[in-house]
């Protein structure tokens, strides 16, 4: 966390809510997308609950990565919600550390910019469950691996490779993606007009202009 955040983070558990403030616009939007992979359409409510019990428990902070608390309970509401509405999370949630992946978080950017961040969710999202939250929580979150692996109880080295496996995947879908649609566009155009007229099949080349 940058020495900044960690000044914020002080100053809000002393009740300064401009802090508390600066605290939510830094994490709220990636929260946010992390939960949407979780609980779908309820991630907001989620998030509500999540900001509510980390300004109620804020005093007692006693320290540490303050987005991985933060996420640290977002994850357990999510679980709770999941286990009251009595549904199968969207990912299989238990993922862990991150790790440094230098340059990874392109492909995400690739997939956002190609798609929206919606369909981008979506897209990280049909990625084998370990591997989706993995790249959530490198590249959307920002958490590295050690700090991760403090938050799941996982190992390091097993989410570094989930992460490396599922940004992978994730670019060849992107691949395949525009691969497909320049096919698309490069199918002719076929004017099947005067072949009507004249009770022929139509046209198979391009229309020319």
């Amino acid at each position: 966390m940058s020495g900044e955040l960690d000044q914020q983070v002080e100053a809000a558990r002393r009740g300064d809510e401009d802090a508390f403030r600066h605290l939510y616009r830094n994490l709220q939007p990636g929260l946010l997308r992390y939960l949407t992979a979780l609980v779908g359409a309820d991630a907001e409510d989620v998030a509500s609950e999540t900001w509510l019990q980390v300004a109620r428990d804020l005093p007692s902070f006693t320290g540490g990565e303050f987005r991985a608390w933060a996420v640290t309970i977002a994850r357990n509401r999510a679980m709770d919600h999941l286990r009251r509405q009595r549904r199968r999370p969207a990912l299989a949630v238990p993922v862990q550390e991150l790790s440094e992946l230098a340059g990874d978080s392109d492909t995400v950017e690739r997939a956002g910019e190609s798609m929206g961040t919606e369909a981008a969710l979506a897209m990280i999202a049909s990625l084998p469950p370990r591997e989706a939250e993995a790249v959530l929580l490198r590249t959307v979150i920002g958490l590295d691996a050690e700090t991760a692996g403090r938050v799941l109880g996982r190992r390091a080295g097993a989410v570094r490779t989930a992460a490396h496996r599922g940004l992978r995947r994730l670019a060849r879908l992107l691949d395949q993606r525009a691969a497909a649609a320049a096919a698309r566009d490069d199918v002719p155009t076929i004017d099947a007009r005067p072949c009507q007229r004249a009770g022929l099949p139509p046209r198979t080349e391009p229309v020319d202009g």
